[in-house]
């Protein structure tokens, strides 16, 4: 394990950082030439690949994303200093004003004995600062589909406006699964509308979110480890049917299942 550094030895660390942004700015060709949008799908990038890291359980390259993340951060500071809109210290200090304005029951004299009443304080705080007139209106328009569900569920919670126990919640995920199987019976031969499809879906997932947070399951990061083992038992298939001399495309399924449940026992 790694040992603490002082908060001096953190310092330098940062003020080191900056020194090197500046130099790198200012001298090399690439850094001199990016602007904070053409920054922004790769830090959109060293995102999820902080994500994959977080669920793979690497501690060093959690280090390393963050590391990336970091310079990001700071790219995005000095660019903003060089517009005369902000710079690294006026950001920290907006953060740092926030922190204290939104932990009143830390930095004031608010009453919060648990978790889910700071989370109540929090989005209370939030629809009187300037600019947010609706609970959900802190949620990114550009998340995706999955993600924004858990936190459009999250912050309406926030506010009081959520199920009293999971067992409703439960409820719902039936009823919206019975009005799907009743809208699309498999057996049903006639043509589906798409859209309809579509919407009566939506409300399925929509309740199989909210119910995995009432039993604090990350609906993405459970869907991502799903992923992550199809790709690695389908993998081990294509491997096992090279081993054997075929291509999948020349195989049966049950051929295919063979190798399939020998990759689930790996």
């Amino acid at each position: 394990m790694t040992n603490l550094s002082t908060r001096a030895e953190k310092l330098a660390a940062f003020d080191r950082l900056l020194t090197i942004m500046d130099e790198l700015r200012e001298q090399c060709p690439w850094d001199k030439k990016q602007t904070t949008e053409s920054l922004r799908h790769l830090t959109i990038e060293e995102t999820f690949e902080l994500s994959d890291a977080i669920l793979e359980g690497d501690p060093d390259e959690i280090k390393k994303e963050l590391g990336d993340i970091l310079l990001h951060i700071v790219f995005y500071a000095r660019i903003g200093s060089e517009e005369g809109n902000f710079d690294i210290k006026t950001m920290i200090d907006a953060l740092c004003d926030k922190l204290i304005r939104r932990h009143p029951h830390i930095y004031g004299d608010t009453q919060a004995e648990d978790e889910e009443a700071v989370k109540q304080n929090w989005e209370k705080i939030k629809l009187t600062e300037k600019g947010n007139k609706s609970v959900l209106g802190g949620v990114p328009k550009s998340l995706p589909a999955l993600i924004k569900a858990m936190r459009i569920q999250e912050k309406a919670r926030g506010v009081g406006f959520d199920w009293e126990e999971k067992s409703q919640v439960w409820e719902k995920v039936e009823e919206e699964m019975q009005e799907f199987k009743e809208e699309f019976n498999v057996a049903d031969e006639r043509e589906i509308d798409p859209e309809k499809a579509s919407g009566e879906f939506g409300d399925l997932l929509f309740s199989l979110i909210n119910y995995a947070r009432f039993i604090d399951i990350n609906p993405e990061e459970a869907l991502e480890r799903t992923n992550k083992k199809f790709i690695k038992r389908f993998q081990y298939l294509e491997s096992a049917a090279k081993n054997s001399g075929k291509t999948l495309s020349e195989m049966t399924l049950a051929e295919m299942d063979v190798y399939w449940n020998e990759a689930k026992s790996k």
